[in-house]
């Protein structure tokens, strides 16, 4: 319990007085104890703490359950307590549509009250299976980073915490979590990563996988950061007065910063962050790297490519 207040404590520390901060709470051992601390902790701050839950409708009796989570966070003391039901729908599959459901509805919350901040619950074992399923995936650097500690209002203050820390504040606040059957359902990904993966990676490799695969989401952080510092000055040098990109100045930076720099390029002339992929720019790079007269290449959002001598342009 100590622990859980330390951490949200130290999340809070640059808030100024009289700010709202919300909890988002599921009702399950992480999002409860992070109530239950924040809950303790804000006031001593000279701050407001609120709770926001979303109701998913994935399930039978999903509103009784998010009722359950409004009386629960009022107890704790957390006003005002805000609850959203939303609407999940199947693009990009279930569990990428029920997430971008739920960010939809805490930001339109947090707007509602005027948050200054969200916290959410995810500790250092979800950080440490959410690297272990973007590495299956081959991702990079970035991807590998995992979740940020912050990022806009957003912020994590469990992400040194483990699982069982939860848990064992919730039995010492008297507090009974809700177990979500889809976190043992193994027909998602990340169950079967929690319940199959880790532990038998663990019993391979020996105690600390979780916390290895934390502390490297942290040092692929701090890379990433670098290179994507290099990659927006690299850009602003390479772009032509004409909004073009110059082919002997993409040609001279290293692989890392290029394809950085083509990536944010296509993003900014309207291709989806989300729809862009390593292979599309890959294809852009070849245009700079492996020119043998290719013609334009593709991007999600309508949009291409193309190599018109010596300017790479999009449209």
């Amino acid at each position: 319990m100590a622990a859980t207040r330390r951490a949200v404590r130290g999340s809070l520390a640059d808030l100024p007085a009289g700010s709202l901060v919300l909890a988002a709470v599921s009702g399950g051992a992480d999002s409860l104890a992070l109530a239950a601390a924040l809950a303790h902790e804000a006031p001593r701050a000279g701050l407001i703490a609120g709770a926001v839950t979303i109701d998913h409708g994935l399930q039978e009796g999903s509103a009784s359950r998010a009722g359950a989570v409004v009386s629960a966070c009022q107890r704790l003391g957390l006003d005002p307590v805000v609850s959203r039901a939303v609407v999940v729908t199947s693009a990009g599959g279930p569990e990428a549509a029920a997430r971008r459901a739920r960010y939809d509805a805490l930001d339109a919350a947090a707007a509602e009250v005027g948050a200054a901040a969200v916290l959410l619950g995810h500790t250092l074992d979800d950080q440490a299976e959410t690297v272990l399923l973007r590495l299956a995936r081959g991702s990079g650097a970035r991807s590998l980073a995992g979740m940020p500690a912050r990022a806009g209002r957003y912020r994590r203050p469990f992400l040194a915490i483990r699982r069982e820390q939860t848990e064992a504040a919730c039995a010492a606040l008297g507090l009974t979590p809700w177990t979500d059957p889809h976190n043992s359902d193994p027909s998602y990904a990340r169950p079967r990563v929690r319940h199959d993966a880790l532990p038998a990676l663990e019993r391979a490799l020996g105690p600390g996988v979780a916390e290895a695969l934390a502390r490297s989401a942290d040092l692929l952080r701090q890379d990433a950061d670098a290179l994507d510092d290099l990659a927006a000055k690299a850009l602003a040098d390479v772009t032509t007065v004409g909004g073009e990109l110059d082919i002997d100045g993409l040609a001279t930076l290293a692989t890392a910063v290029r394809t950085r720099v083509l990536r944010s390029a296509a993003i900014a002339a309207g291709t989806p962050a989300g729809a862009l992929t390593a292979g599309h720019v890959a294809s852009l790079d070849a245009l700079v790297t492996s020119w043998h007269g290719q013609g334009p290449v593709g991007l999600p959002g309508g949009l291409v490519g193309e190599r018109r001598c010596d300017r790479l342009t999009f449209r």
